[in-house]
């Protein structure tokens, strides 16, 4: 199967600003970030190194910050900026459709 599956998730708003939330999509648990900065923001939503629960790390206007060992991932790429040899994780796209939240991701 190729494309991209597009979800509706529910209204932007019950994602206070600076936080981030976790949804499952199909199987993939996703989190999805609105940063004070602005934007949404949607990566895997579990942590490579240890398991960590993203969607409950610290959220900058580029990064979230793993709460269980403080690894950093960037939030437009899933990149893992902090170093350690900690994988990255994937990057999602997150939209606002007239207030609501549209995760989309990339079947294999």
């Amino acid at each position: 199967m190729t494309g991209a599956v597009s979800v509706r998730l529910g209204p932007v708003d019950q994602i206070p600003l600076g936080e981030g939330r976790a949804f499952l999509v199909g199987d993939e648990p996703v989190a999805v970030f609105r940063p004070r900065s602005g934007g949404l923001h949607a990566l895997r939503a579990i942590c490579p190194h240890r398991g960590g629960p993203l969607a409950d790390g610290l959220v900058d206007g580029e990064v979230v910050m793993c709460p269980l060992h403080n690894h950093q991932f960037a939030l437009a790429s899933g990149a893992c900026v902090s170093g350690g040899g900690v994988d990255d994780v994937a990057a999602y796209t997150a939209t606002d459709e007239d207030g609501e939240l549209v995760v989309s991701l990339v079947a294999p």
